[in-house]
C-alpha cells in the first residue's frame, strides 16, 4: 500500500469515530450493493488479488471520489461510511471466509447501521 493511502487510513478511521452525528444513514439498496461489494473483494481475494492491492485501490478511489458531492458518492458519503467499507474489505483478507459470508455479514452491519439513529 502506498505510504500516502496507509497514511490517510489511520486519519479517515478517527475521522468517522470522530463525527457519528453527521453520518450518512445508508438505505436498504446501499447496503446491498456495499455487501455486492465486499462479496467481490472476497472474489477478487479467491482470485489471487492480495490485500495490499485491494486495499491500495480501495482507498486511492475513496480519496478520489471526495471531490464529488456527498450524493454522488454511492455509499461512501462521509467517513463513517468510508470507514465502514474499508474495515469490511479488510475483514476479507484477515479473515478470509466464503465470499457470500461476509456478504452476509456485511448486510446485516449495514442494517444494523441503518436503524443505530445515523442522521
Amino acid at each position: 500500500m502506498s505510504r500516502l493511502r496507509r497514511a490517510a487510513l489511520p486519519g479517515l478511521l478517527l475521522a468517522a469515530l470522530a463525527l457519528p452525528a453527521q453520518a450518512h444513514r445508508p438505505t436498504v439498496q446501499e447496503c446491498r450493493e456495499a455487501g455486492e461489494f465486499i462479496r467481490n473483494a472476497a472474489l477478487s481475494r479467491d482470485n489471487g488479488l492480495s490485500r495490499e492491492a485491494f486495499m491500495d485501490r480501495l482507498l486511492g478511489d475513496l480519496m478520489a471520489i471526495r471531490g464529488h458531492p456527498p450524493a454522488m458518492r454511492w455509499f461512501a458519503q462521509d467517513a463513517e461510511s468510508e470507514a465502514f467499507l474499508v474495515a469490511a474489505a479488510g475483514q476479507v483478507f484477515d479473515r478470509p471466509r466464503r465470499a457470500s459470508e461476509h456478504e452476509a455479514e456485511t448486510l446485516r452491519a449495514c442494517l444494523a447501521r441503518m436503524g443505530a439513529g445515523a442522521t
